[in-house]
């Protein structure tokens, strides 16, 4: 099971060309099991909404398309991305480390910083 970090929902969206075969493969095989966090989408829609990402209509209109399953946050979630090491600063991508190692997903990322953490990562 996959989570998708907020640049590879775009780039699965827009740029699907910076995807890796290996990437694409994995997306398209767990499709039902492939999950957009809250926290991407809140940070997406705020990308969106300062005029710094061009996409028509709502992040979650897109994903469900695409057949991503939405992840809430939890409580829980919120309690483990505060207590994680600061190996990361950004408040997003902390909260995608806490859900990945809450749900035992595999987090798909570019982001080198996140591997510090004790997640499984994806390159894309």
């Amino acid at each position: 099971m996959l989570l998708l970090d907020s640049h590879v929902v775009m780039w699965w969206l827009l740029e699907p060309e910076r995807l890796s075969a290996a990437a694409i493969e994995s997306i398209t095989s767990a499709q039902d099991r492939a999950y957009v966090s809250s926290a991407s989408i809140w940070e997406l829609e705020m990308k969106r909404f300062a005029g710094r990402l061009d996409v028509p209509g709502g992040i979650a209109d897109h994903a469900a398309e695409e057949g991503f399953t939405p992840l809430p946050i939890a409580a829980r979630h919120a309690t483990r991305a505060a207590q994680l090491p600061t190996h990361h600063k950004d408040p997003f991508d902390r909260m995608l480390v806490a859900q990945a190692q809450l749900e035992h997903l595999t987090l798909v990322t570019a982001d080198r910083q996140i591997a510090a953490y004790d997640v499984t990562v994806l390159a894309p």
